[in-house]
């Protein structure tokens, strides 16, 4: 397995660095000895993750605010990291964004598959979908052109199967909220442009690879929390840092015959 220090001397840039996943993300890379660059829409935010990435594991770190839904943002977040550390050797494209419904007491109407609003559903893409296509042509053109990297896409068990709608049932039977049909359906994306890039930039010595986490616990509800570890194998949610071990694996050498992959873990979620 990955030692400390074997991701020495790379630069990682992680989106979504500000998300409960992404600070783990950047964190286990960091352990590992890579230079990070947490990139996220707040740019103050990020940089202040950097200082906290440079005190409490020793390495280079930089914070860089960045729109994945923008070109321009994307490539003069591409030029920034260049300046500042002249490689980019490994991209984690984590920065996502899941259903949020302005009035609560109408998410289980508008959620619904018959009534889900079309703008969402777009939204959900550009930023899902269109943002991970621009980072990797952005930063990965870069790898491309140097001979060798490393792309992890993070995907989601929902990518692979279809949501259990029980899940979200309250105790008393009622439906206050239904997983949506973009979620999925953006995360399918993932794996499908994971396979493409894989082949068409293996001889680049690009390796991309997708990343197909479980269920995060993260304050749901008692009852969500209970019907989501009964329907796992091993019994629970999994935890932010249940994902360090598999990120620097994707990242490093240890997966250097590696490409074109979807490494699941989610605790046995898809395997009944």
């Amino acid at each position: 397995m990955s030692a400390p220090g074997s991701l020495g001397g790379r630069t990682a840039v992680v989106t979504g660095a500000l998300g409960l996943l992404g600070r783990e993300h950047c964190a286990a890379l960091a352990d590992a000895g890579a230079r990070v660059v947490a990139a996220d829409i707040d740019g103050g935010a990020c940089s202040a993750l950097a200082a906290e990435l440079l005190s409490r594991h020793g390495t280079e770190a930089m914070g860089l605010a960045l729109d994945v839904t923008s070109e321009r943002s994307v490539a003069e977040g591409r030029d920034a990291v260049l300046r500042r550390f002249g490689s980019i050797d490994v991209l984690v494209n984590n920065a996502a964004i899941n259903d949020k419904f302005e009035h609560p007491a109408a998410a289980a109407e508008e959620s619904r598959f018959e009534a889900y609003p079309l703008d969402l559903w777009k939204k959900m893409f550009d930023v899902n979908v269109t943002g991970m296509f621009l980072c990797s042509r952005g930063f990965g053109t870069v790898m491309a052109e140097r001979g060798r990297g490393s792309i992890i896409n993070i995907a989601s068990t929902y990518g692979i199967v279809g949501p259990d709608q029980s899940l979200y049932r309250k105790p008393d039977g009622t439906q206050s909220f239904y997983k949506t049909a973009a979620y999925p359906a953006t995360k399918g994306a993932v794996i499908a442009f994971t396979r493409f890039l894989a082949a068409y930039w293996g001889r680049k010595g690009v390796r991309v690879n997708a990343l197909s986490p479980g269920g995060v616990e993260n304050a749901q509800d008692a009852h969500f929390i209970a019907q989501y570890a009964a329907r796992t194998p091993l019994g629970r949610m999994a935890s932010p840092s249940d994902y360090r071990g598999a990120i620097v694996f994707l990242a490093g050498d240890d997966s250097a015959y590696m490409t074109g992959a979807n490494l699941v873990v989610d605790g046995g979620w898809t395997a009944w």
